[in-house]
This record gives structure tokens, C-alpha cells and sequence, in this order.
């Protein structure tokens, strides 16, 4: 059996949640490998409706669920989404729940300053969620960083104080903020501490002897590659490598552990924040898709912006991360138009682009190149076989994975976990 890393091929929001929890009922282990509590996943399990920012999907079935150490850590958001879940019935324990005992810290210096940028950028927002994120990514690869170990060591971190606080006091003066409060921060941090260390513990080391002994490990991204901090539309993306390849230093096993690259994709396209989206559909059309999308973010409530599918982008996406197949989202939102178009290159400047270059500028100025197919009557909604499916439904997805260059492994056609198309499992070699 292999093992399978789930990731977003697109701006995040495809519906991963479901195809991540549909996939744990599978796995033995599932593991976040990066982001933070900026990430959300919906999970509707019978008829309980799951909200999770933090955790891994698959707790919510009772599967050993991991955090690594390529997350940054908010700890009281942790501990507000266990005792969330814990209200709707789930057990969260040692035994089922296992967080990396060197992940960073997010702190509320790291909150702070996420705010204080964002306001004084203007007109120039990246439009992050406002729970410090970046800059506690920033602390971490700047060696200044809080991290879990560190809550079983609080009287002795003077020397990472000095260092994170003369680092942070100064962008605050900056902003006209007083000094890190040092006597509250630990006061905060020697509160929350007992909790978090619970669960804290070399994660590599248990899943090495998980996978050992012949489990199948679910890696979960969070995100989606055009977010990647590398590969995505920079500046307009978050603060970690939302790759598959991620998925190995963010949980401390090699790149071989990371076995089949399932890309989720939505039939269409949509994005939350500010940056560029050459398919961006800003009239009726966008409207009807958010609508009958329900597109709003998980974690902000933000609406999305929609457009068509592109299929230049997701092709870029797949090759980038090493997708081996793809799960479909969301194809019921596209029942009843009577056209749909898909977007195949790009002009700028007078030239085509067969990929999305990496200037910002030329990010966005590109136009689309559409390719305009039947759209199709009847319903794809609920569908669980291909006979379910209207023919002219079965040409677009083939038409999809001809332009995106890799092939459809699953459908999901509804948010129902049992609502799902198998074509290939990705938990077979």
C-alpha cells in the first residue's frame, strides 16, 4: 500500500476537506506538514459539519492525527479548536494526536505585527488572515524563533528573548507600538504550556515506527500551490512551500514516505484575497458560480472571487509538485450552463504563454485563451459511478486532464464523503 500527500493545485479552497477526510477513513495516520491556522477545511460527516483550521482531518474519525514541524503553532488556537471538537463529540487524546515537540510558535507579537502591516500597506495589502503567520515563519528561518520544546523551558529563555524582542521591538517602534511586554508574554506562555506539552514529542521518530510496521500515512497540505512561497503569485502568497515536496521536511521522513501526489482541483476556479486571476469572471457569470459554490472562506468568511477553469495554471501546478493524478471538485456547480469555457494560454504583450510567468506585472496583464465546449443538462450532483454522469459532464473532465497533462484518480460531487468517483486509488501502488 502506499502512502498519499493531498495538496491543493490551485489557490486553496478546492474542497480538499472532504477528499482529505474521505482518504483518512483509509489511512492509519494523517499528517499537516505546513501552514498554520490560516488554512480550513469543512468536513460534513453525516449530519455533523466540522470546521478545522488547525488540525489534521482525520481526528475527527479517531485516526492518529500528527501535527510536524513544518507548521507554525498558534497554541491557543489549538487549544480553542480541540475544546471545540471536544463539545461536538470528539475524543482528542495522547493517543490519537501527536504534535511535533519542535514547530514554532506562533505568538501574539507575531498577531500584532501581522495587523500593524497590513493596515500601513494600503492600497499595497496582501490580504493575509491577520493571525501572524508570516511573521512567525520570518522568526523561524531567522533563528529567533518560540518553539514547543521551548514551553518546558521558560526559566531559562532570557538569551531567545533578547533575540526575538530586539528584533520585534524595533519594527514596533516603527509602528509607534511600545516594547514585547517580556513578563506578560511568559505568563501567557507558562499558562498554555501544561496543555500543549501534552501532546508534545519527536514526531519523526513515531512516524519512522508507524510506517515501519506497514501503516498508510495521509500527508495533508494546507493551501494550494499558487500560494507556494516559491512557485506561487508572489507577493501575493503565504509563508511556506505548500508543495508535496514539503511534506517531507515538514514532517521529518524523506521523500520517498510521500508515495502518491493526489492534486485536489476545482472545476472552476476561485481565489480569496488580492493578487492576480487571469480568469476572474466580474459579472454575472462570477456571481452565479460563488453562489451556487457557497464560496466563502472557511477560516475569514471572505468571499471568493470565481472564474473559469485554468487549465494553464493547474497544469503548471501539477508539474511543480509531481502530481500523479487529480481529484475533480465541485463539478455540480457547473450543471446547467450552456457554455463553459476553459482557459488554455495566455497573450501578453502580443505573445502566447503556454505557462504563468513569474513577474507580478506580467502576472497581471496576461489574458486568457479561451476554449469554449458544451455545457451539459441534468445533474452531476451526488453521482458516484460515471453512468451517473451526463455525457457532455464526461467530455469536460477528459478535456481537463488532456490540458492539465495528468489524470483524474477521483470525482467528488458533493460535500457527502460517500459522494465520490473512484477511478484510481491512491492508496494502491
Amino acid at each position: 500500500m502506499a502512502n498519499v500527500t493531498v495538496i491543493g493545485a490551485q489557490w486553496g479552497d478546492e474542497g480538499k476537506g472532504k477528499i482529505v477526510d474521505w482518504l483518512a477513513s483509509r489511512a492509519d495516520v494523517v499528517v499537516r506538514f505546513q501552514g498554520g491556522h490560516n488554512a480550513g477545511h469543512t468536513l460534513v460527516v453525516g449530519d455533523q459539519v466540522y470546521k478545522l483550521s488547525l488540525l489534521p482531518s482525520g481526528i475527527v474519525t479517531g485516526t492518529l492525527s500528527i501535527i510536524g514541524n513544518g507548521v507554525v503553532l498558534d497554541p491557543w488556537a489549538l487549544k480553542a479548536e480541540i475544546e471545540k471538537l471536544t463539545t461536538q463529540g470528539v475524543d482528542i487524546n495522547t493517543e490519537n494526536f501527536a504534535l511535533a515537540d519542535n514547530c514554532p510558535l506562533i505568538l501574539p507579537l507575531h498577531r500584532d505585527l501581522d495587523g500593524l502591516r497590513e493596515t500601513a500597506a494600503g492600497t499595497g495589502k496582501i490580504g493575509t488572515t491577520g493571525r501572524g503567520i508570516g511573521p512567525a515563519y520570518e522568526d523561524k528561518v531567522g533563528r529567533r524563533a518560540l518553539r514547543v520544546c521551548d514551553l518546558a523551558h521558560l526559566d531559562a529563555m532570557d538569551a531567545q528573548l533578547d533575540r526575538l524582542c530586539a528584533h520585534h521591538d524595533a519594527l514596533r517602534a516603527g509602528f509607534g507600538q511600545p516594547p514585547v511586554d517580556r513578563v506578560a508574554l511568559i505568563a501567557e506562555l507558562r499558562e498554555i504550556a501544561p496543555f500543549v506539552l501534552q501532546f508534545a514529542q519527536p514526531v519523526w521518530k513515531r512516524l519512522k515506527k508507524v510506517r515501519k510496521a506497514g501503516a498508510r500515512i495521509l500527508f495533508e497540505g494546507a493551501q494550494g500551490v499558487l500560494l507556494d512561497v516559491d512557485h506561487g503569485t508572489y507577493p501575493f502568497v503565504t509563508s511556506s512551500n505548500t508543495v508535496s515536496g514539503t511534506a517531507a521536511s515538514g514532517s521529518g521522513l524523506g521523500p520517498a514516505a510521500t508515495g502518491f501526489v493526489l492534486g485536489i482541483v476545482k472545476a472552476y476556479t476561485t481565489r480569496v484575497g488580492s493578487g492576480p486571476f487571469p480568469t476572474e469572471l466580474e459579472d454575472e457569470m462570477g456571481q452565479r458560480l460563488g453562489e451556487r459554490g457557497h464560496e466563502f472562506g472557511t477560516v475569514t468568511g471572505r468571499k471568493r472571487r470565481c472564474g473559469w477553469f485554468d487549465a494553464v495554471l493547474v497544469r503548471q501546478s501539477c508539474a511543480i509538485s509531481g502530481v500523479t493524478g487529480i481529484a475533480l471538485t465541485k463539478l455540480d456547480v457547473l450543471d446547467g450552463f450552456e457554455k463553459v469555457r476553459i482557459c488554455t494560454g495566455y497573450r501578453l504583450h502580443g505573445k502566447v504563454l503556454d505557462y504563468f510567468p513569474s513577474h507580478s506585472a506580467d502576472q497581471a496583464a496576461v489574458e486568457p485563451i479561451y476554449e469554449e465546449i458544451d455545457g451539459w443538462v441534468g445533474t452531476t450532483a451526488g453521482a458516484r459511478s460515471w453512468a451517473d454522469l451526463p455525457a457532455q459532464a464526461i467530455k469536460y473532465i477528459q478535456r481537463v486532464q488532456e490540458l492539465i497533462e495528468t489524470p483524474v484518480a477521483l470525482i467528488s460531487t458533493s460535500p457527502e464523503r460517500e459522494d465520490t468517483i473512484l477511478v484510481r486509488d491512491p492508496f494502491v501502488d
